[in-house]
């Protein structure tokens, strides 16, 4: 299915998903899905309502590495996934994936959070 073109000022939200491993990267490039804690949920059902692209961005916690990122192609839903384990997910939600490559932190280290008392972005 073809996804959403941006509406005219309709924001377009990033975020960096920190997954605690990366056979839960691999499951989510195979699949084209995605969980979450529940914590984590609002936020991005608000922002896949709120805009037409969220785009997320994937590392792996102590990689020093991004592994790639993707389009949320739906909102998170109630109906959970067993590839994932009783980890303390929430639902299940797709994704696009766009570009699967490692890219060290180091090459975005010019980019900076405004949201984040400008720290770095990794």
């Amino acid at each position: 299915s073809k996804s959403p073109l941006p509406r005219q000022n309709m924001p377009i939200r990033y975020f960096i998903m920190k997954s605690s491993n990366l056979q839960n990267i691999d499951i989510s490039q195979q699949k084209g899905i995605w969980s979450t804690t529940p914590s984590n949920e609002r936020k991005l059902n608000g922002a896949f309502w709120e805009s037409n692209m969220v785009y997320l961005i994937f590392s792996v916690q102590g990689s020093g590495c991004f592994q790639g990122f993707a389009r949320m192609g739906s909102a998170i839903g109630c109906e959970k996934s067993q590839d994932w384990g009783s980890a303390g997910f929430g639902g299940v939600f797709k994704v696009e994936w766009i570009r699967k490559e490692t890219i060290p932190f180091q090459f975005a280290h010019h980019l900076l959070n405004p949201w984040n008392d400008s720290k770095k972005v990794q």
